[in-house]
Parts: C-alpha cells; structure tokens; sequence
C-alpha cells in the first residue's frame, strides 16, 4: 500500500480514502498517491501532463478605458504554456461574477491526471483585487477554491497576475556600472502505509508584476506589458532548464533593468517596475521536456 497525501488542514477537507484514493463525498476524486521518495524529493513530480492553464485576458471595461497591449499579453503566454505541454484555456472579458464562476468550475476538476495547475490574469487591478470588465473581485477567491481539491494536494498552483494600475509609478536608483513509503517498492519488499498531511495553504506561487501601491505598465498595442514579456522571454529560453523560481529572478531582473518608462511627463519620467512574488512552494518546480516525460 502506497502513502497517500491528504488536502491539509482546512475544516471542510474531506475525509480521503488511503486504499483506494477515493474522497468521502466523491466530489474530489483520486488524491495523489507518493512514494516515501517522490514525497520527500526535492522537486515536484513532473511525469504526466505538466497540466492546465487558464487565462483572463480583459480588456473592454465598463467604466475604464481599454487595456493597450493585453492581447498580445495573451498570445505570448499561451504560446509558451502550450510549449511547456500545458492544456490552455483562455477566457476573453470576462465580468467579475463570470471569472468567479469559471475559477469556481476549474477548481472542482479532476487534476488526477495533471501535475500542476496555473492561472494567469491579464486585467486591471489594485492591492488585492483584480478587475472583471465591470468590476472587482478578490484574489483570494481566486486561490481559495483550490485548496479544497484534494487531486491538487502536494502538486504546485500557480497564479500569475498582470494587473495595470492607476498607482504611483515607481521610482529608480543610478547605480555605477563599477558596481513514506519503507523502501522501494520492490515486489518482495513489504510496504508499509504511511499518511502525510499538507498544509492547506502549501504549494501555491503568486507573482505579481509589480509590488502592491505602484504602477504596472501595461504595454503598448505591438510590445504587451513588461512583466509578460519578461516572462514570455524567460519561459521561451529557460523554461525546461531552470526551475520556476531561478526563472522567475530573471524575470524581476529583467523588469528591473531592461525596462524604462520614459515621457514628457514629470510625473513618469524614468519610472521603473519590480515584480512581487509570493510563493509557498516546498520543492522546485521545473518542467520536462516534451521528450522526456514518461
């Protein structure tokens, strides 16, 4: 009998099955089943689908203007997820309770056969919230609804959230260029059971593309936004070499250093961007390549 991961600590978890995966209700099929060895690596298990990803890209607004950039924002990471072997669904100006609702859909999905989920958010937004084209809704309702799938538990969920602003731009510095399972689970070994619990909250990554209070820019119509074109580049070159967070400090390097906005305009006048991540990762997340997955 193989060790089974439970979806962690939260009081509406449902009660997991260790001989057959099941789930009490049956709502959240098959919880994944690890090793001793695949529990305790260092890097997530990537063998099957690396898994779905879903994209918001708004840019009609009722009450703000239109998002310059957003689209070609959207085709530069569906490429690149589609590269990495994801399955994509892109969702186009969406209001608010139509987001919550197909966040709230995706989120009651079998991912058995999946091993990560991610969402990326191409909208307006302000500290904690991101916008339909009518309104707000909450990040957090967009990450809650997973903690709930016990097909998701130990596996990584990312959110990825482009969110232009009306915020203060952010300021830069002139810097010198000087500067388990008991053993292997051979066929006569004997294997004996053992249940590991997750937190919760475990195993999520948000990146943000801009810290909370400042200005994120949205791109021109042929560019897109610097934070996606930053991670669209680095995916492209590094996606199956490097795990997500050594990407992902190139990324915020080349938001950092390669970006600049420049106008005739006191108030943006050289501003510059740093991303935000968050991250609860507990292994690297590093993708296979398409000919080497089992």
């Amino acid at each position: 009998m193989a060790d089974s991961v439970d979806a962690g600590s939260e009081p509406n978890t449902k009660t997991v099955d260790v001989r057959t995966g099941g789930v009490g209700d049956g709502k959240y099929r098959n919880v994944p089943i690890y090793t001793e060895k695949e529990f305790t690596d260092t890097k997530y298990k990537m063998n099957r689908s690396p898994g779905l990803a879903i994209i918001f890209n708004n840019k009609t607004f009722k009450h703000k203007t239109p998002r310059t950039g957003t689209d070609k924002d959207a085709e530069k990471i569906d490429q690149r997820f589609r590269e990495l072997g994801f399955e994509v669904k892109i969702h186009q100006d969406k209001k608010s309770f139509e987001m919550q609702s197909l966040i709230d859909e995706a989120a009651t999905y079998d991912f058995s056969d999946y091993d990560c989920f991610a969402c990326v958010i191409l909208s307006y937004g302000e500290e904690g919230l991101v916008y339909g084209t009518d309104g707000p809704v909450q990040i957090e309702h967009f990450v809650d609804p997973f903690k709930q799938n016990n097909s998701l538990a130990g596996k990584p969920k990312l959110f990825f959230i482009q969110a232009c602003n009306q915020e203060e731009p952010e300021g830069g510095e002139d810097v010198s260029d000087a500067m388990g399972v008991t053993g292997d689970g051979g066929e006569d070994e004997e294997l004996i059971p053992q249940t590991y619990r997750i937190p919760a909250e475990a195993d999520f990554f948000i990146a943000y593309s801009v810290i909370p209070g400042y200005f994120s820019w949205q791109g021109r119509e042929e560019n897109g936004s610097w934070f996606i074109r930053a991670l669209s580049d680095v995916l492209g070159k590094f996606g199956t070499s490097l795990d997500l967070m050594a990407m992902m400090i190139r990324v915020n390097r080349q938001v950092a250093y390669d970006f600049e906005l420049n106008k005739k305009n006191e108030f943006i006048e050289r501003k510059k961007q740093i991303a935000c991540i968050t991250s609860m990762l507990t292994k690297e997340v590093r993708f296979p390549r398409r000919d080497q997955k089992e």
